[in-house]
């Protein structure tokens, strides 16, 4: 890998300014999926881009590869102006958009053999991308016969080849199970650990908070909250499970006296606070008591919620779409 000291402002690996892309919809109208985005990813450890379907993280990540056009604003790569000086620095990016095209008749190490050969890097580089992803004893396996797991591993070996030093993965976990999430967390983990940076897009809190160092948090395009993770679960109210008899009509009684709370089961109901006792007066005021109230470890969750007002992340991440795009491997 290549040194970092080549790295923008205060050691940024990535940093957008100003940031904005507008479409134009079917019918004439304007819609914006980028909105005057400030981006900045540290160099070292894994920086989770985190926000629901159609946030505008794929949009963005399309930008900063060269792939979309930005409307305005300004991208800078390793310090360096993209995407006019893009061609100086895509040797030390590797990333994984969408899903990635191998030959499905081919083993996972031909596959890589061939690639290797494009790309003019020595075939030693292939042997060290499938252990490094995990894949040794199955790279002779045919490719066809990998589970998603297994494929999105390959995918990331590939990007290896060429010894990256950022690697930008777009929802990386996406139609895995769990034990597939799990291979592919650690395979992340482990990379950030080598000292390579990765920005890693998703909507999945928990996978976020679980491999990154670092987070921002964007919705409709904008900026949230951006900071290292033990910061921004550090910020802000604490949380409480609170149980009662009828969930439902506790969580009206809450939300009525403008504190933030959700819907955890029939019988328990999450709240933002650091006055407990304002949840026991309201609750008490509407005729409701309490069967418990036990603090909880704040965690990425509470975070978005609290950043976005309230709005439920399951809700919008069902119901909304993200802009059309090429998958692949860069």
């Amino acid at each position: 890998m290549n040194d970092l000291s080549g790295g923008g402002p205060a050691g940024l690996v990535i940093e957008t300014t100003g940031l904005r892309k507008e479409f134009r919809g079917r019918r004439g109208g304007l819609r914006v999926a980028v909105d005057d985005l400030d981006l900045a990813v540290p160099a070292g450890g894994v920086h989770g881009f985190l926000g629901p379907n159609g946030s505008g993280k794929t949009t963005t990540i399309r930008m900063l590869l060269g792939l979309a056009r930005a409307t305005g604003g300004e991208m800078r790569l390793f310090g360096e102006p993209v995407p006019r000086r893009l061609p100086d620095v895509i040797d030390r990016v590797g990333a994984v958009v969408e899903a990635p095209k191998f030959s499905p008749h081919l083993s996972g190490r031909r596959n890589l053999m061939l690639l290797a050969g494009i790309i003019g890097v020595p075939a030693s580089r292939v042997h060290e991308a499938v252990e490094t992803v995990g894949l040794t004893g199955r790279d002779g396996d045919r490719f066809k016969s990998y589970s998603l797991g297994m494929k999105q591993r390959l995918a990331i070996a590939a990007t290896l080849l060429k010894g990256p030093d950022l690697l930008i993965l777009d929802e990386p976990t996406n139609g895995l199970d769990p034990a597939g999430i799990r291979e592919i967390r650690e395979t992340i983990r482990d990379l950030g650990e080598r000292g390579v940076t990765v920005l890693l897009s998703s909507h999945i809190l928990a996978e976020v908070q679980a491999v990154c160092t670092s987070a921002t948090i964007i919705a409709n395009g904008r900026l949230l909250a951006s900071g290292s993770v033990a910061d921004l679960l550090a910020a802000g109210d604490d949380v409480h499970a609170v149980e009662v008899p009828d969930a439902g009509l506790a969580l009206d009684a809450l939300v009525r006296a403008d504190l933030l709370a959700r819907r955890f089961d029939d019988h328990t109901i999450h709240v933002d606070t650091v006055e407990p006792a304002t949840v026991t007066r309201v609750l008490a005021e509407a005729g409701i008591y309490l069967t418990s109230m036990t603090p909880l470890r704040r965690d990425l969750e509470s975070v978005f919620l609290e950043v976005t007002a309230g709005q439920a992340l399951g809700e919008r991440s069902h119901h909304q779409q993200t802009a059309q795009s090429d998958g692949g491997v860069a």
